[in-house]
């Protein structure tokens, strides 16, 4: 069984391949169980684990165990750490053990991008990232690789990390840290969060027409990142329907607040890639993409990362 670093994974995994990987994984379909949630009760606060398997009907096999420690960042290290286990689909044997921290933000931001290839407007070029974490860098690159970013600001509640990341991408775009999260969200075209937050950041008020917004950070119901004006006033679209109505505290919280109901979801990823159901309905529209992952993208993401170090 080959081991494989989260260098190596980012060598494998370049974005334009990925997201086409998760374009066809979500219009194929793959065998994807619900993921299994625990919550660990540690001394120093709350910690979860997630086991997300997933299967080709005749093809690889893949689980992946993932642990979340917010607490993580007082220490100075990653909040999600984990691994992922690839096996071959005739007779069950592992390939591979695969970094599954690196794995998980890139296919994270891919599926992200892939959502705002089809709902973002063609024309979107400025960008906002609200949160500093690992994934932050991998979503601006990502949604730069389906739409034509110039202008990116970044928000977080760590004005220094905000900098240090805004400096990094500044040779590549007009990147700047802000501190005025509504002027950012206002003149945003594309508006990317991915934070752990237990309250909202970003309100409905501040959206303009025709902005795509992508949560990906708030994973349990008791998290969300926006506030539940953000989803009615939006054409909201999610990664899988299971994971959203179980999981995203945004859209859960915003229909126990008596502003969303279940039936307004426009489609899970898989509909909008199948042209099964519409996507954006004009460009004044604003349309909202939740995200909370699903074991296919890690399937897919892992057979990219496999199938590329393979060819060599």
């Amino acid at each position: 069984m080959r081991v494989i670093s989260a260098q190596e994974v980012a060598g494998a995994l370049a974005w334009p391949a990925l997201i086409e990987r998760l374009a066809t994984a979500f219009r194929e379909g793959v065998e994807a169980p619900p993921r299994h949630h625990h919550t660990m009760h540690r001394p120093d606060g709350e910690a979860t684990m997630l086991l997300m398997p997933a299967w080709e009907p005749a093809g690889y096999i893949g689980m992946k165990m993932v642990n979340v420690f917010p607490q993580n960042a007082s220490a100075g290290l990653p909040a999600i750490s984990g691994l992922y286990i690839l096996c071959e689909g005739e007779h069950g044997t592992p390939l591979a053990c695969i970094d599954g921290s690196a794995l998980t933000s890139r296919r994270t931001a891919a599926a992200s991008a892939l959502a705002a290839r089809e709902l973002a407007r063609e024309d979107a070029t400025a960008l906002l990232v609200v949160g500093t974490g690992k994934l932050a860098p991998m979503l601006i690159e990502a949604h730069a690789a389906v739409r034509p970013i110039r202008k990116v600001r970044i928000w977080g509640r760590n004005p220094d990390k905000a900098a240090a990341l805004a400096e990094h991408f500044r040779n590549r775009f007009d990147c700047e840290a802000v501190t005025d999260l509504e002027a950012a969200t206002a003149e945003a075209d594309i508006i990317s969060s991915a934070t752990l937050s237990t309250e909202a950041l970003i309100r409905g008020e501040w959206l303009q027409p025709g902005s795509h917004l992508d949560l990906v950070g708030a994973f349990r119901p008791t998290m969300r990142e926006t506030d539940s004006q953000c989803l009615a006033h939006s054409q909201v679209f999610v990664d899988t329907y299971a994971g959203a109505l179980s999981e995203a505290g945004d859209i859960l919280q915003a229909i126990d607040e008596g502003a969303f109901r279940k039936t307004d979801l426009r489609a899970e990823l898989a509909e909008l890639l199948r042209g099964d159901k519409p996507g954006r309905t004009s460009d004044d529209a604003i349309t909202l993409f939740k995200s909370v992952g699903a074991s296919l993208e890690d399937l897919a993401a892992a057979i990219e990362v496999w199938e590329t170090l393979e060819r060599g």
